[in-house]
């Protein structure tokens, strides 16, 4: 059960920059670690939290590009559902003058996750299609906007036609209704009966015999969420013929080195975009941070399109 609480204020280090958190990304992780599923890394903060925006409180002896009283935002191990939250200097990136403080804490987890399964692991290119499933959900949206802008053909998958037409205005080019349509036939249909270059997947098990089926030649199939299960049965021949490609992530766990990467290559190819306006984070709904229990019951029933955000305190 979610509740507030006062605790210590956390510690910093070196490396550390101490943010006065403005708001909170709300993730379906969060849901996961509530109910005892997705345990922090060690020594990670047990406080629920993967993403913040704020102002810098104060930075370790060994910062060098961030100050106090900078506008960032941060990806954490944990943490985020406070006032005071630490993010490795190299996690933490500058917020521009162009976005708020509560829309720029539901942009890390999204859109660098979006972005580096989408163009590092899988190396989707102009041209190709690709199908995200949860088109409506918070990576989904960021997902859409890379790839519509990167000049692919873009299918999304969503549970209602409301849900389905959000997708088409953030640039999805065809949207299919999972609780009414074979996305399998569909794909199939929509690309010449080739299959899709590119699958980004948030359901796991549940999908994995279909994914497949719905894999081009040489496709590259990667799995970001679990939420139709874990386990599954492998039809190998299948991958076999189809020379697959089965790619599995997940952000939070990566090593401090590949996120330093990672959030690198966000803030060259993506922010930018961000900053002029022509990518944007999809905000469904901004709740007070004492009722974070509402936030928590808004994406566990689904009526959400993009991101939940806390606010935490005033920016």
């Amino acid at each position: 059960m979610l509740h507030v609480s006062q605790v210590a204020d956390p510690a910093t280090h070196a490396h550390d920059v101490l943010i006065r958190v403005a708001g909170a990304g709300v993730n379906r992780a969060d849901l996961l670690q509530r109910r005892g599923f997705y345990p922090p890394p060690p020594g990670a903060s047990e406080i629920l939290g993967l993403e913040v925006a704020g102002i810098v409180e104060a930075v370790g002896a060994a910062i060098t590009h961030v100050h106090a009283g900078a506008r960032v935002m941060a990806l954490l191990e944990g943490g985020g559902y406070a006032e005071l939250a630490v993010a490795p200097e190299a996690q933490t990136i500058a917020v521009p003058d162009s976005i708020d403080l509560i829309t720029a804490a539901g942009i890390p987890e999204a859109f660098i996750t979006a972005h580096d399964n989408l163009f590092t692991r899988t190396r989707l290119q102009p041209g190709e299609t690709v199908l995200i499933h949860g088109g409506a959900g918070g990576v989904g949206t960021a997902a859409i906007q890379l790839a519509s802008a990167a000049g692919c053909q873009v299918i999304v998958t969503a549970g209602s036609p409301a849900k389905l037409q959000r997708c088409a205005q953030l640039g999805a080019h065809h949207g299919i209704d999972y609780r009414a349509e074979d996305f399998v036939a569909r794909v199939r249909d929509l690309t010449g009966g080739a299959g899709a270059h590119v699958i980004l997947d948030v359901m796991g098990a549940a999908y994995v015999e279909r994914n497949l089926e719905a894999l081009a030649d040489d496709g590259r199939l990667v799995v970001i969420g679990l939420q139709g299960g874990t386990s599954a049965e492998l039809n190998l021949g299948l991958v076999l013929r189809k020379r697959a490609a089965l790619v599995g992530t997940l952000l939070r766990s990566r090593p401090a080195a590949q996120k330093a990467a990672i959030v690198a290559a966000f803030v060259t190819e993506v922010l930018p975009r961000l900053a002029g306006g022509t990518l944007r984070a999809v905000i469904d709904r901004v709740v007070p941070f004492d009722d974070a229990a509402a936030a928590h019951r808004a994406l566990e029933t689904g009526d959400v399109v993009g991101k939940v955000v806390l606010e935490v305190t005033a920016p």
